[in-house]
């Protein structure tokens, strides 16, 4: 008799466990965002109870300052990474495309807004490099970007000779980026305006327009778009044009964050990069995925190294406390990807 009472609760239990489960699993698979945002705000409560410092107006300026490159770069990482694609020379297309636009000031004499345009075409000319090696020779993007990773580092060496251009040197719209408006005891840097604008933009445009929905056909089935008649290897070309063009952004934005040019920076931006990705909850495997996750996901790296730094742990353990937040983000990605509809 005990054991016929005993199995329909233990059968209940099981089922009530799995159905919440279930819906979490639903949940977070059409919410992409609500996993990230969670995250962010426990580590945001956790760092302020362990430094009071942390929660400061002049803290959270430097975060934020902190993570607008990063966050730049990552924007168009998203892109890529929605597509099912990676870019593995984002890093280097900014830091080449910052070396340019001050080459071009100090070395030819070119105006502030003519250096800048300059080097923002020549960061989307590398991007559609990225896009026609993918698209038209059909080679991986991993192999591509990690060969155009090397190729535009060592341009980069060459064009700069290994010399850092200090700010002083270039026109002031080069470093305007580094500004800040003062709003009360908090700072935001123009840079940072730049980027939530960005952002914004990013955020209509995979929302609301036939380009967006054909971004997310392309990473979701590329064959089944196809077949709908998507031209999807217009879109992989324009995908990796357009993070061309966001990275030579993060180029500006980081001669105004380091108020010089220098070309011994930006090793970490790629893997930063997909980083912040990835802790926002795009898939890596495309088709799912968020602009704003990307936002808070950089968030996330820049308010983790921020408050284990206030904290007193060591460089080495902070890299260990995001390695491990990434290999958690992953996990749950692949959890997640296993609803059914």
């Amino acid at each position: 008799m005990a054991t016929a009472t005993e199995t329909p609760g233990a059968d209940f239990e099981v089922a009530h466990r799995d159905s919440f489960g279930l819906r979490l699993q639903h949940l977070l698979h059409a919410n992409p965002v609500l996993g990230p945002l969670a995250v962010l705000i426990v580590a945001i409560i956790a760092f302020s109870i362990v430094n009071t410092r942390f929660f400061s107006a002049a803290n959270l300026s430097l975060v934020l300052a902190q993570v607008t490159v990063i966050a730049t770069l990552a924007l168009g990482q998203t892109l890529i990474i929605l597509t099912a694609g990676i870019d593995l020379s984002a890093g280097a297309i900014a830091v080449f495309s910052a070396i340019l636009m001050a080459n071009f000031c100090t070395g030819l004499n070119m105006p502030g807004f003519l250096a800048l345009l300059l080097g923002f075409a020549c960061g989307t000319a590398m991007g559609a490099v990225n896009g026609f090696l993918v698209t038209k020779l059909r080679l991986p993007p991993f192999i591509v970007t990690l060969g155009t990773l090397t190729i535009f580092f060592s341009l980069n060496a060459v064009v700069s000779n290994s010399e850092t251009v200090r700010g002083a040197d270039m026109p002031s719209l080069m470093t305007w980026t580094g500004n800040s408006i003062p709003i009360g005891n908090f700072s935001l840097t123009y840079g940072s305006i730049i980027m939530l604008l960005l952002f914004a933009y990013f955020f209509y445009a995979l929302r609301s327009t036939a380009w967006g929905k054909h971004v997310y056909a392309t990473g979701d089935d590329v064959e089944a778009a196809r077949l709908a008649g998507i031209r999807t290897n217009r879109v992989l070309f324009s995908v990796y044009t357009v993070a061309g063009l966001l990275y030579a952004v993060g180029g500006w934005i980081l001669i105004g964050r380091l108020a010089s040019a220098s070309p011994n920076v930006g090793a970490e931006y790629n893997l930063d990069s997909i980083t912040a990705v990835v802790l926002g909850g795009t898939s890596l495997f495309g088709g799912r995925g968020s602009v704003i996750g990307t936002l808070i996901g950089a968030l996330i790296v820049g308010v983790f190294r921020n408050g284990l730094q206030l904290g007193g742990v060591e460089v080495v353990w902070q890299g260990f406390a995001i390695g491990l937040l990434v290999l958690v983000a992953v996990s749950l990605d692949q959890w997640i990807r296993k609803v059914k509809a």
